[in-house]
């Protein structure tokens, strides 16, 4: 599967390191435009063909115009797009309208949707899933089975390796706020619940389902 990250400023670097350790995958820079209408957007056909023979497309994109026109002239040739950065639920609506778009609240919220492509991203990258390996009330070990694109997850498990199980989930929660997550700054302009908090509320989770298993596995 070839996947291909898209962005017009500051944001998807991190992606790329961390997902082209598991897929091929390709970095894409395009100029945002200069003005503030669609026919200022102009998107190089070199760059644009590359696009296109991708299997997935993530943008980081920020500037709306140059989103809708990219997913626009690339949606009936890739399985699937995901855009990662957007501004109002009008504007996630008409994206939405492809039919193979997908504009996640949190890029550490994506989770399977019965196609293939996708889930096959989903598989490695989205929702956080971990396995931890404890000795007594110590983690010797944490697997990380489905990490955040950004790589937030591994950050975090790393970190709490040697750590008591105590609290552990809560720990796990605040060490979001160390790596830094771009969440909030990436979905720009949103009133909704802080999504820092939300990266931070997946992983809690996910190291407390992750305990609960390693407990019942031992009894």
């Amino acid at each position: 599967m070839i996947i291909t990250i898209v962005t017009d400023g500051p944001y998807g670097e991190r992606a790329y390191a961390t997902i082209k350790e598991e897929f091929k995958t390709e970095f894409i820079v395009l100029e945002p435009p200069e003005g503030m209408f669609a026919e200022d957007v102009k998107i190089p056909s070199e760059e644009l063909e590359k696009i296109k023979s991708s299997d997935l497309v993530i943008t980081y994109t920020l500037h709306p115009d140059l989103t809708l026109d990219l997913v626009d002239a690339i949606y009936s040739q890739v399985d699937w797009i995901i855009v990662g950065a957007w501004k109002g639920e009008g504007f996630k609506n008409q994206l939405l309208r492809y039919g193979n778009v997908t504009c996640p609240e949190n890029m550490c919220d994506l989770t399977e949707n019965g196609t293939p492509t996708f889930d096959e991203f989903v598989s490695k990258f989205g929702r956080p899933l971990v396995k931890i390996n404890c000795q007594g009330n110590k983690v010797v070990d944490i697997e990380v089975d489905r990490c955040s694109p950004c790589g937030s997850t591994q950050f975090v498990a790393d970190a709490l390796i040697g750590e008591e199980t105590e609290n552990l989930p809560i720990k796990a929660g605040l060490k979001i706020q160390h790596y830094p997550c771009r969440a909030p700054k990436m979905r720009l302009f949103s009133d909704d619940e802080c999504k820092k908090e939300m990266a931070a509320n997946f992983h809690k989770d996910a190291f407390e389902e992750a305990l609960t298993e390693e407990k019942s596995a031992k009894e």
